[in-house]
């Protein structure tokens, strides 16, 4: 069972709609979002990705990189398959996340779904309210708030386009 993974990569964007810069550290503000981050203040505060999702979108689509389908953290190890909205989190010393929504839908100019007809933030991202803030940053722990049992599952994309 997979109780713990890691930030692999943070992500902020000015604008909606633009591809988020990958930086260290970030300060989640308590039920807002990231400070300076053009969703900070909207119904999702923060996002969430698994960087092994990537790989299915990797093989037609070379060059991606965390950020790029707008997420603000991307994870690393850490298997959010059995997530459900009420579910909470743990990220880095204090912060913690409420998980407020699973999937969405995709902008049908998403650069990614034009370039290999899918996008995995639908089926895979996960958004969240801050509950607690605070900074995190790239390598920090986040796991379950729970122990409630998280069955585990292969941590890849799976699958073809």
């Amino acid at each position: 069972m997979i109780k713990s993974g890691q930030v692999y990569r943070l992500s902020v964007s000015a604008r909606k709609g633009s591809k988020k810069n990958n930086i260290a550290e970030v300060l989640l503000i308590e039920n807002f979002g990231i400070a300076g981050d053009a969703h900070a203040g909207s119904e999702r505060q923060i996002s969430l990705l698994p960087y092994e999702a990537f790989d299915v979108i990797r093989e037609r689509l070379p060059d991606i990189k965390p950020g790029d389908f707008a997420e603000n953290i991307t994870t690393r190890g850490f298997d959010f398959s059995t997530a459900s909205v009420g579910d909470r989190l743990c990220v880095g010393a204090g912060v913690r996340l409420v998980i407020t929504q699973i999937g969405k839908e995709c902008h049908n100019d998403c650069y990614i779904r034009q370039a290999v007809g899918d996008c995995i933030m639908p089926r895979q991202g996960i958004f969240a309210s801050i509950a607690e803030g605070g900074p995190i940053r790239v390598g920090d722990t986040i796991r379950w708030e729970d122990d409630h049992e998280h069955a585990a599952r292969p941590l890849t994309g799976g699958g073809k386009l």
